[in-house]
């Protein structure tokens, strides 16, 4: 019984090894370059706020809630009506790309802050 016990426990955590990382490595040159072509610093710092908030408080806001990347991920790319500082009303621009990674890498490196 010992044995097979202990077989159990090192098959679990040998397979816990392998399974993906839910906070998988972001590319953080990919990630930043992408903002840079689709003009997100212009409105967007990492940590003031410009026209829109800083990206620090866009993950304080998403980070550890379950939908969190897929809220992020939505806004980046459905180009919603926002609400600027200065209380005027404007379309945010959507990001500059089609490849599911490369914007779940921005995501995740948004969130990462």
């Amino acid at each position: 019984m010992k044995k097979q016990l202990i077989t159990g426990m090192i098959l679990a955590f040998s397979g816990a090894l392998l399974l993906p990382s839910a906070n998988a490595a972001v590319d953080e040159a990919a990630a930043k370059a992408l903002a840079k072509s689709s003009d997100c610093f212009k409105c967007h710092a990492p940590d003031k706020d410009k026209k829109g908030p800083s990206l620090k408080k866009i993950a304080a806001k998403y980070k550890g809630k379950a939908d969190g990347e897929e809220k992020v991920l939505k806004f980046m790319t459905s180009s919603p009506m926002v609400k600027l500082d200065d209380g005027k009303e404007d379309k945010h621009a959507a990001v500059d790309s089609k490849d599911a990674a490369a914007l779940k890498n921005l995501a995740g490196w948004i969130l990462s802050h």
